[in-house]
């Protein structure tokens, strides 16, 4: 199937929000600005901005904003449906029903939300300690942890090719992970190992949002939109009123004596203006990718979203590379002359594996692992960090449509029978 100029522009922006998010993210970890004195607060010293709850509290405001889009969208179906009641009523036709949408508060999202926000925690945490094409490309094993708690928690059958495919991811996150500690030396290694065991566990509790979103979620049909801004908004509060507070008063070695100090963050950002940038930038490309992953989604598949994603990590690579070598060693990451190669042969099995599970390659010497009804069979077995519904009854741009033919037979004097508006 031949892709649209829309489409394309659709899968670029997704890619190019999807890796500025990441190289964001991690300059900000990089930057040095003037903050709090440890040993004492009313003075200033320069020290590296380490605040991944911070970070993760930007990311909940960036996805809050994608309520916008879900408020553009019910003005604009109320548009639509009041234009078809006119003109039903002015050819005396029985006007079409609408559906009620669902109330946009709702307090089962909390729930995904707090895995939410602790699986963006950890991995926020785990990248302070590695690189950011590293820290992309671990990312990759959200595909193992999906694929099995869905056959544990949905009872989903998982096929030989799906298997193969995460015994293939599972081979790149080894190389991956080795290629990151053993270019680093002494107390080094030892921090990119927790690292390592940080961004894999961050990984676990996001492929358990996915299963618990599906689970709890699919059968309410919520909105992409909503589902995306009610977690920014419970993550929001929950962050600025709980998790903020409580590490500032929590001991540890940040600025004043706490385990994170979030002041500290606001003080870094106010004199520095490179890292207020990145601030500003990583705020608003959360938002930007969001609307681009559920446009793509939409409009293509599921499949197309996860190969992007997996794609995104050599943009990652290439991107943090040409800042290292072009801009600022300050920033970026050198290429490792004597392990790269290591996390280049890492990089291509995680795109494998991810083409196996979606069921995208053949196995030639393997005739069970086949293509076989690959489409159906990963709409069906692929745990989608978007709920399915937008496949479905969230195609928005299919209810216009709908709504549009209806009103074109009313004009005509040959009313159907009346729809139902999604």
């Amino acid at each position: 199937m031949a892709l649209t100029c829309k489409q394309v522009l659709l899968m670029l922006g997704m890619l190019v929000t999807g890796s500025i998010n990441t190289l964001t993210k991690k300059i900000q970890l990089q930057c040095i600005a003037e903050g709090y004195k440890y040993e004492n607060s009313t003075s200033w010293e320069p020290h590296k901005f380490n605040h991944p709850w911070f970070q993760t509290w930007l990311m909940f405001i960036g996805e809050t904003t994608c309520l916008i889009g879900l408020f553009i969208t019910r003005h604009r179906q109320n548009r639509e449906y009041e234009r078809a009641v006119t003109w039903s009523n002015q050819l005396g036709k029985e006007p079409p029903r609408q559906e009620i949408p669902p109330r946009i508060f709702q307090w089962i999202l909390i729930v995904p939300t707090c895995c939410d926000l602790l699986g963006t925690s950890l991995a926020g945490i785990g990248l302070i300690y590695v690189d950011a094409s590293v820290w992309q490309m671990l990312r990759g094993a959200i595909i193992i942890f999906a694929g099995i708690l869905s056959k544990i928690f949905l009872k989903r059958k998982l096929k030989p090719i799906h298997w193969l495919g995460m015994m293939v991811v599972m081979a790149g996150l080894i190389l991956v992970g080795c290629s990151s500690v053993f270019k680093n030396k002494n107390s080094q290694g030892t921090k990119a190992i927790l690292g390592i065991v940080l961004i894999l566990a961050g990984q676990l509790v996001s492929a358990s949002q996915m299963i618990i979103e599906e689970l709890f979620l699919k059968k309410r049909n919520f909105p992409p939109l909503q589902v995306v801004g009610m977690e920014g908004m419970f993550g929001f509060l929950l962050m600025t009123f709980i998790i903020l507070p409580s590490m500032y008063f929590i001991p540890g070695s940040d600025a004043n004596g706490s385990y994170e100090n979030s002041l500290d963050a606001l003080v870094q950002m106010g004199n520095n203006a490179k890292l207020l940038i990145m601030c500003i930038v990583y705020l608003l490309s959360i938002g930007f990718y969001n609307f681009f992953g559920l446009a793509v989604t939409r409009s293509l598949t599921a499949v197309h979203r996860t190969l992007i994603d997996a794609c995104r990590t050599i943009i990652v690579w290439l991107a943090s590379l040409f800042v290292y070598y072009a801009i600022d060693e300050t920033y970026g990451e050198p290429f490792d002359k004597s392990y790269g190669l290591l996390q280049v042969d890492g990089f291509a099995f995680l795109l494998m594996g991810t083409a196996l599970y979606n069921q995208l390659m053949d196995v030639p010497c393997m005739p069970w692992c086949t293509q076989e009804h690959k489409v159906e069979a990963v709409k069906e077995d692929f745990p989608n960090a978007v709920h399915p519904s937008v496949q479905d009854d969230g195609n928005i741009e299919e209810s216009y449509n709908s709504m549009a033919d209806e009103n074109t037979a009313l004009l005509q004097g040959k009313a159907k029978k009346p729809a139902v508006n999604s």
